[in-house]
This record gives C-alpha cells, structure tokens and sequence, in this order.
C-alpha cells in the first residue's frame, strides 16, 4: 500500500512554513490523539501518520530530501524508513510543546529515550520584577539606587517541601505516571503528588506547609546612564531562591522616568522651549541655559538676529549620554517670542514708532 503525502497528510501547501507545520500538526495531533479517542482504532493510525509527516517536514533536511526523491529518498533514514524506536526518542523530544496542552501542562514525556526533568532534583527560583522610578538627570547620568523587595520565598526550615516527606507511591517518586497508547508510551504529571515526586506526612511547624515564607531584603541596583522609560534591567540570581540547591532566579527592573519641569526627552536628545524677548529675537543675542546635570555649568546658546517663533538652536553633544557610551545626544532649543500683555505709555510709544519705520 502506497503511503500518502505528507504535504496532504497535513493539509498544508509544499512552501509551507514551520508555524503553518506546527499549528497543522497540534490541530491534528489534538484531534486524534488515543486518549481521545480510546473506542476508535483508526484514530491512532492517524495519530501516527500525523507524527511521521511532522517529523519530516520539521526537518530541513528530510524535508529537502523528500521534496526531491518524495518516500523513497527517505529510506533508511527515519521515518518512512523502517526506524527503530532507538531512533524515535530523538523524532518525539522536540514535539514537547505541542503536547504540553494535551496533559494538563504537565508536558508529555515519551517512553522512546526522550528527556525528563528529574522532579526531586535541584530546582531553580522565580524570576521577581518590580519597577523604579527615576528623575530624567538620574535616567540621563546614572544613579545608584536601593530597592525594598518583598517576595514570597522558599521556606529554609524545610527546604520548600512544606515538611517531612515520603516518596509519593502513585509515581514512585518519579514526578510521572506514564500511559500506553498502541505503539506510544505518555507519560504526565503525576496528579497525586503534582510532579513532586513526594508528600508531606508532617507540615512543617515554620511555614505550616506552604513551603514558603515571606522575605523582605534590600537590593542595591546599579543604573546606567541613558536609560529611559520600558527599558529593563535584569540582576542575575537576584531573584526568588531555589529550592534544593538551585539557583537563584533573577530580578527585573523596569525604569519609569518621570516628567521634568524644563526638559523633553526625544531620544537622546533634550527638548527645551527657549523663552526670548522680541529685542533678543530681533537683534540677536547669547542667553544661557541651566544644565539638566545638578552643578553642571550653563549652556551657552548663540542667538542670530532675525530668530523667528519656532525657530531651533541645536548645541550638539548636550544631550542624554548613549547607553554604548558612543557620546551623546543634542540639547534642542525650540524658540518663543514672548510678547508682553501689558505696556507703559513709553513702551506702547516705542513700539508705535518702530512699526511705523518697520512701514517705510
């Protein structure tokens, strides 16, 4: 009996991509897998046909062999070929997040050779994240700053089993209970003991069980200059402890900077609305503007005669520093003529007189 194609198989067009393959193979896998379909024999078999395409075409290399020569090309060579189950360990290991949903996320192990997560082994901590506020100089210039952090974490009286423990007798201190489905052996998290592998037979007197405590600590976080609002910093194994000797997790912080009463940020550059006098604009003049660092000298800006409203004064190189340290940005000054909403009798003549010369 000729095989079918495992382009049709999947119901997919040849210059499908991976995610069309996947999404394909979880929509199929879903509807015929055997725990499903436990009275229906032909079910399997298409489980089975749906794994062989899949395991083909999400591979390059088979994929390019069976484009070219199609079943025959594959001989030998997995399946389609006659493969061993020696070799299905290796097919079945990468098809673990398609089936994670298919277990109650308790990831769908293989019984071919495929990897398992040791459930009584070292575990890792939670990553922790929070937010700092910044002023925008200690965002521009770098500051270091302390963070309170308070976090659940694994309880040290009983090393986060929440007690004394006994080897869970539903898995065999495995963490997994495993199912055969034909020529397939599932294996799921273990609903007794939830992966664990253990029970606790006596709560532990600290944490009463939870195996875990509160935590409260000081986390002293070094920030870079030029960072800016949504950036993350991460501080490795400065999370939530692990448990059994595992490391640490790690800390995330996410900067918020808040407004400035005199500057805009664009980037790295430095926004500010320059406020002239009709006579300064007129005339040209030199003004000074205050630094955004604290005890930073001025910056000197250069007027020219004839500036209009709107007009921008750029001072290269006064702006936010670069997070790569390559320099920094610009200082804008974006210009506006203040006209005065009341005048003494010699100004209002002045002004009088000017625009009639302005008129001639």
């Amino acid at each position: 009996m000729s095989k079918r194609d495992y382009y049709e198989i999947l119901c997919v067009e040849r210059s499908a991509d991976a995610t069309t393959l996947k999404k394909a193979y979880r929509k199929l896998a879903v509807q015929y897998h055997p725990d499903r379909n436990p009275d229906d024999p032909s079910a399997e078999e298409k489980f089975k046909e749906a794994s062989e395409a899949y395991a083909v075409l999400n591979d390059a290399e088979k994929r390019a062999i069976y484009d070219r020569f199609g079943h025959a090309g594959l001989e030998g060579r997995g399946p389609g070929g006659g493969a061993g189950f020696q070799d299905m360990g290796d097919i079945f290991s990468s098809f673990q997040d398609i089936f994670g949903d298919l277990f109650g996320g308790g990831g769908g192990g293989f019984g071919f050779g495929g990897r398992r997560q040791n459930p009584n082994g070292a575990a890792r901590g939670a990553d922790l994240r929070t937010e700092i506020a910044l002023t925008l100089e200690e965002a521009a210039f770098g500051v270091q700053r302390e963070l309170e952090l308070r976090h659940p974490t694994p309880c040290n009286a009983c090393d986060g089993r929440g007690g004394e423990v006994a080897t869970c007798t539903a898995c065999g201190g495995r963490g997994q209970v495993g199912q055969k489905r034909g020529a397939f052996v599932f294996s799921s998290t273990c609903p007794t003991c939830r992966g664990t592998g253990a029970k606790v037979v006596k709560a532990c007197e600290k944490c009463n069980g939870r195996g875990e405590e509160d935590l409260e600590r000081k986390v002293r976080v070094s920030i870079p200059a030029g960072v800016d609002t949504g950036q993350t910093l991460r501080l490795t194994n400065q999370g939530q402890a692990g448990t059994r000797g595992g490391p640490a997790g790690h800390l995330h912080v996410t900067v918020v900077v808040q407004p400035h009463e005199r500057f805009q940020r664009d980037g790295y550059d430095l926004v500010h609305e320059l406020h002239l006098s009709f006579p300064e604009a007129a005339l040209g003049t030199e003004v000074e503007v205050p630094a955004l660092k604290t005890g930073d000298p001025p910056v000197k800006v250069k007027i020219p005669k004839g500036t209009q409203p709107g007009d921008a004064r750029v001072v290269r190189g006064a702006g936010i520093p670069r997070l790569d340290g390559r320099g920094r940005g610009d200082l804008v000054n974006v210009i506006q003529v203040d006209v005065p909403k009341e005048l003494s009798s010699k100004a209002k003549k002045l002004i009088e007189e000017l625009g009639r010369a302005l008129g001639e």
